[in-house]
């Protein structure tokens, strides 16, 4: 049966809304992690036509939100966001003012709130880079649905003494546990310095998630991609992990490593395929 949002509201709230419900959880562990502070990070998520009619009525379009520019090829398609300016330690217990459900209009000009984003307020204003790294993934992986822009601390902090030369950066972290290049073989995407929140900064990210998951943001942050929220928070864990490893062995003497050949090993026994050039075989 059909569960329309005032159903929900009236049984168990809000939260019984599952992609609610898991959108809001997530940013509640990186806050717990201490990447989003205040309100730093964004994330998006698609959603099925189906998934969004069981809970909320997709017939009546609360209000029009204006994109930065038109993303024809986004249209009719469904997305859960975070608000602009909204904390994340607040999306648990007031999911509906810090997030919002949208739809892309038919001719891509507009966005269609169809729940959520109570109060007047607007999507996160990273949507511009949201939306451009989703076209792109799609292309490259139509099973795409997540991407998630946060504060990874140690990651930022790898920014500030690594040389931001993504082949070295890739290597490094691949080199400071075993799991990396299973969970990230592509490697992963560098910009230069750039202010957030710009058109600029969202295409230069897209152009990066042509080949890459998981883009660095010097000195900012990280955005990663994945086929769910799991996989794209799952990315950042693994790149947080291996960049908090090398903050810890930073400048001392280190007596063995994973060597090259190690890592060749490594991505034949899990079936990846090592970006080229940057494992010296």
């Amino acid at each position: 049966m059909n569960r329309t949002l005032s159903m929900v509201t009236r049984d168990a709230g809000e939260l019984e809304i599952p992609f609610v419900r898991e959108l809001a959880e997530i940013t509640q562990h990186m806050w717990r992690n201490g990447w989003d502070e205040r309100n730093g990070g964004n994330v998006s998520y698609i959603l099925s036509e189906d998934e969004v009619a069981e809970y909320i009525d997709i017939h009546h379009v609360q209000r029009i939100i204006k994109p930065a520019f038109p993303v024809h090829e986004l249209r009719g398609k469904y997305f859960i966001v975070t608000g602009s300016g909204k904390y994340f330690k607040n999306m648990l217990s007031e999911p509906g003012a810090n997030l919002g459900v949208l739809r892309v209009s038919a001719d891509g000009e507009q966005l269609e709130l169809l729940w959520g984003l109570n109060h007047g307020a607007v999507p996160t204003s990273e949507l511009a880079s949201h939306f451009l790294s989703h076209i792109e993934r799609l292309k490259a992986d139509p099973s795409h649905r997540a991407v998630i822009h946060n504060h990874a601390t140690h990651t930022i902090a790898m920014t500030f003494i690594h040389q931001l030369d993504e082949k070295a950066f890739t290597k490094t972290l691949w080199s400071m546990c075993s799991e990396c290049i299973v969970v990230f073989p592509e490697g992963i995407g560098i910009l230069p310095w750039m202010v957030p929140g710009s058109n600029a900064i969202g295409r230069a990210t897209a152009e990066k998630m042509k080949g890459h998951r998981a883009v660095i943001w010097p000195h900012h942050g990280i955005f990663a991609a994945g086929s769910s929220i799991d996989e794209a928070f799952g990315l950042i864990e693994t790149v947080e992990k291996a960049a908090e490893l090398y903050m810890l062995v930073s400048g001392k003497d280190i007596q063995q490593r994973i060597t090259d050949q190690q890592l060749a090993d490594l991505a034949e026994a899990f079936q990846v395929t090592p970006r080229p050039g940057i494992l010296n075989l």
